[in-house]
């Protein structure tokens, strides 16, 4: 099993078997994936949310299939956490691509996306996303966030989000098993300049400086 492999002290949802043809070895892989985000983003440094088609860059993440051959080397996950950000590419100024691990029954806070794209993919296991309209406040008075929609995600399915969708958190529903996910963030405006996490009860907004992920001695941080 895929967790005995990797060493973990909770279970990874079993994977294929040999027999279905749908796993049969992809032609189009992780690395594939990676070149044509990059392709897609250009050499130029900088780019703008609104200079990006996110329907073409999510096409391209419901093109791959997930492989755990092909992301178990960025597989890291701290089961005192309620997940880990493990980076797998960092496009200066254009995109961070990272994979996520979840532990059973953890998830995100409800946060934002810093004005920029977020596209996540599940490569193992399942992920409830939880999407609420975005906050409004007159003067000092608060109100709890309203609910937009709640869906759960199976290993291969993709979902998109950005501010002008709405807030959202993520979640393991899983009592037992971790959940991976795929994510792609452009441009990198929560690892640059920090995000807003919230209350769900009074819509209150706190600012976490930066989200980073795992790369050797870099802890994780907070946001999905």
């Amino acid at each position: 099993m895929l967790a005995s492999a990797i060493h973990l002290p909770l279970p990874l949802p079993h994977g294929p078997s040999p027999c279905d043809h749908r796993f049969l070895p992809p032609t189009y892989d992780l690395q594939d994936l990676v070149h044509d985000i990059k392709s897609y983003l250009g050499d130029s440094s900088g780019i703008d949310s609104s200079d990006i088609d996110h329907e073409h860059l999510i096409a391209l993440a419901q093109k791959y299939v997930s492989n755990p051959n092909d992301w178990l080397r960025f597989f890291y996950n701290d089961p005192s956490k309620n997940y880990t950000r493990n980076a797998i590419e960092n496009i200066n100024r254009k995109a961070n691509i990272l994979l996520l691990v979840w532990n059973p029954g953890k998830g995100s806070p409800i946060h934002d996306h810093a004005n920029a794209h977020c596209i996540m993919k599940v490569l193992a296991g399942e992920l409830t996303e939880t999407v609420y309209h975005p906050p409004h406040s007159e003067g000092d008075e608060t109100s709890p966030l309203q609910l937009k929609h709640q869906k759960r995600y199976q290993t291969d399915q993709v979902t998109y989000i950005s501010d002008d969708i709405g807030l959202h958190r993520v979640h393991n529903p899983s009592p037992n098993q971790v959940a991976v996910s795929l994510h792609i963030y452009t441009p990198p405006n929560a690892a640059d300049y920090g995000y807003h996490i919230f209350d769900g009860a009074t819509g209150k907004a706190s600012f976490v400086s930066q989200a980073h992920a795992h790369s050797n001695t870099e802890k994780p941080a907070c946001q999905a």
